[in-house]
């Protein structure tokens, strides 16, 4: 059977195990029903999520003019210390940014390849964790605005890392931590104008169990620009990657925008 449309990340449902489903204009595919099977991966073009346009992919989904000007990709959706539209200032669209960045936010310890912190809205929630591959996580603050978390995202990052090793977390290597622990010991590392938000008590650890058969013992990435046309058998899904029998390894985020066929 042929599916055809444009790559957008993997939608998710949080159970035991992480249901994926890769959702097209008219259709989509349930992939845990595809684990064992095999797939062809066929790349057809281009369209940007932003502007529709058949124009090559720059960044994120968007082709080099929407990236470049888009509200949606603005230097504080990676940087959020750098929001600003609590403060009514704009970086290119504020009705926009306000709709985004004033809204709850949590900071985060998440074990992946090891523990690490980062910030996410609160209606992400287990989504984002899903989504970068993580194993548990925990939430340490719950602040009102994106400012916030990023601030506090930047007074941790001295301490913990802010990147997941991706080729460590799709071979599944980490070792254990105890993350409600975690966050008692990082109280006094939280800027004074964010203390009255951390959490103290809340067992709230979050655990993912990924559809995963077989771990890769090496991962080699899956690029459709040099490789158009691939095909393997699908032994896992973790994070927002595919995982092949063959130890090859597919983004689906990283090729948002691309437009494809996929064969099973």
């Amino acid at each position: 059977m042929t599916y055809e449309g444009v790559l957008t990340k993997m939608q998710t449902e949080f159970s035991n195990p992480i249901e994926y489903y890769l959702v097209f204009e008219n259709s989509f595919l349930h992939l845990n029903q595809l684990l064992n099977k095999n797939l062809e991966i066929q790349f057809k073009g281009y369209q940007c999520l932003h502007c529709g346009k058949k124009k090559k992919i720059f960044r994120q989904g968007f082709c080099y003019d929407c990236f470049m000007s888009s509200a949606s990709a603005g230097d504080w959706i990676m940087k959020p210390e750098l929001s600003t539209a609590h403060l009514e200032i704009e970086d290119r669209d504020l009705e926009y940014e306000k709709r985004v960045q004033l809204q709850p936010h949590i900071v985060y310890l998440a074990l992946s390849s090891e523990v690490k912190v980062g910030v996410t809205r609160i209606t992400q929630v287990p989504t984002r964790w899903i989504d970068q591959g993580a194993v548990e996580a925990i939430a340490i603050v719950e602040v009102p605005n994106r400012y916030l978390a990023g601030i506090t995202e930047v007074a941790l990052k001295n301490h913990y890392a802010d990147k997941t090793n991706w080729q460590k977390m799709l071979k599944n290597e980490y070792e254990p931590v105890d993350l409600i622990a975690e966050r008692l010991k990082l109280e006094h590392l939280i800027p004074s104008e964010v203390k009255e938000y951390f959490y103290t008590t809340k067992e709230d650890l979050y655990v993912m169990h990924f559809p995963v058969l077989e771990y890769p013992k090496k991962v080699t990435s899956l690029n459709l620009d040099k490789l158009p046309n691939f095909s393997g058998k699908l032994k896992g899904i973790k994070g927002q990657y595919l995982l092949f029998e063959d130890g090859t390894v597919f983004n689906v985020r990283t090729f948002e925008g691309y437009v494809v066929t996929i064969e099973v």
